[in-house]
């Protein structure tokens, strides 16, 4: 009985010793993401401060784009109507030829695959 008491004894210390490596662990990673995050807010910070001073510039901006995009169809109609006005109208088509052979009449290569020679 003394040598199952030692051996719970020791699988209890072992498993305490694993349990304070994993939180030892653990502890070390959220310590490194906590200094990371706090690094962030500062460039956080320091990105609000100086964006403070075009916030007004960036809202008249956004006005103007608003009338822009308002006024764009008319423009688009006006652009339509140009472009409708300038472009020349296509000529009909002439009478079709009909296709000539470049070099007058064809030879078939018939006759020579079989040894033919016409006279």
């Amino acid at each position: 009985m003394t040598i199952m008491v030692v051996l719970s004894v020791i699988d209890i210390a072992l498993l305490i010793a694993g349990l304070a490596f994993y939180l030892f662990v653990v502890g070390s990673q959220l310590t490194r993401i906590a200094t990371n995050l706090e690094e962030c807010r500062d460039l956080v910070r320091e990105i609000v401060g100086n964006a403070e001073p075009i916030i007004p510039g960036v809202e008249h901006i956004n006005r103007t784009g608003g009338v822009v995009a308002g006024a764009l169809p008319l423009l688009y109609g006006m652009a339509e109507g140009i472009v409708s006005g300038v472009t020349p109208r296509p000529e009909p088509p002439a009478e079709p030829v009909p296709a000539r052979p470049a070099a007058g009449r064809r030879r078939s290569r018939l006759h020579d695959g079989v040894g033919y020679v016409p006279r």
